[in-house]
């Protein structure tokens, strides 16, 4: 099957890749023209323009947007609806707010344009991994697309399966779920990365309280000096808390326990905030969820072993850099 990408970043490359791995085509733009080209030698049909782009893809088209959140997104959207034509598909992969998404999706509906908005979970290992995907929009173009969302799947794997779960719809099994109309994917999506900063601050924390069981503060006979990466190890293997981030603070510590080579500023990228806005909308109590989101905005101006480990984690599972240097409050 083929796909259209827009954007080849850490996340959109990686998809291209893994798609033409597994047989589909792709077509490929970027304002970059090396990551263009980087793509077209392993089997991708570069665009030199969107125009370009456009042309080359077959009908019905498919053209999949992996952009930051935000205006970039949006104009490359209406660009992209100017140019294709009734019938056509645009998926938008990133971490869109879902309002957005119901608006785009009413917006191109009238167009004759269909819009998904599928929130995607996998970060820079989901080339081999696959990817996690919260897909919203209508089911007939969903199911049509199915061969590309299987292909991006990370699949059963060797995860036992839920007892309970016959008659359901299968593909959630695979790693993939149409979750509901336009704005339904990515609100599942940012739900999703709430709980994930609350998960993050969790292991933070409590690696910060091991950190500090030596302090001159405490009676001698109730110091303890932890190995934090033997910790991290032994808590994969048999406990009640092991994931994919545990994994990642084991290896950050393997590699260096002190975490010396991380300053601790922690960064958002808004899903938290909205997933906080919703609680409120909703009258709904998320005392961690706030908390975690909160414990971020204190990190830029205060730094402990907690941050340390919380940007060891977002280093591994999205490859997200440490600004070079404090920003400013209006940055």
């Amino acid at each position: 099957m083929q796909l259209g990408m827009i954007g080849l970043g850490r996340m959109g490359g990686n998809i291209v890749r893994r798609l033409i791995k597994n047989g589909h085509t792709a077509v490929v733009y970027d304002k970059d023209a090396k990551a263009i080209g980087a793509l077209a030698t392993e089997g991708a049909i570069g665009a030199d323009t969107l125009e370009d782009f456009v042309a080359k893809l077959d009908r019905p088209r498919t053209a999949w947007v992996m952009l930051p959140a935000g205006k970039i997104t949006e104009t490359t959207i209406e660009a992209l609806a100017k140019l294709m034509q009734a019938g056509d598909a645009i998926i938008d992969g990133g971490n869109t707010f879902w309002q957005d998404d119901v608006r785009r999706g009413a917006a191109l509906k009238a167009k004759g344009l269909h819009y998904l908005d599928v929130g995607t979970s996998g970060g820079v290992w989901g080339i081999e991994r696959g990817y996690c995907m919260m897909i919203g929009g209508d089911k007939a173009v969903v199911d049509r697309l199915d061969p590309i969302f299987r292909t991006l799947a990370p699949g059963v794997g060797d995860i036992p399966r839920t007892p309970g779960r016959e008659g359901r719809d299968p593909r959630v099994e695979q790693g993939y779920i149409h979750a509901g109309p336009s704005g339904a994917g990515h609100f599942v999506k940012m739900i999703h990365n709430g709980i994930e900063y609350g998960l993050m601050q969790a292991y933070a924390e409590g690696f910060d309280i091991l950190k500090n069981a030596n302090i001159d503060a405490l009676p001698p006979e109730h110091r303890f000096e932890f190995d934090m990466a033997d910790i991290a190890e032994v808590w994969r293997r048999g406990s009640v808390i092991p994931s994919w981030l545990l994994d990642l603070t084991a290896s950050a510590l393997a590699e260096n326990q002190t975490l010396d080579n991380y300053s601790g500023f922690v960064e958002d990228s808004g899903e938290g905030r909205w997933t906080v806005n919703a609680a409120i909308d909703e009258a709904v109590p998320a005392e961690v969820l706030t908390a975690a989101l909160y414990a971020r905005f204190r990190s830029r101006k205060d730094h402990t072993f907690a941050e340390k480990i919380l940007s060891a984690m977002r280093a591994g599972f999205g490859g997200h850099k440490e600004p070079p240097k404090k920003p400013t409050s209006k940055a």
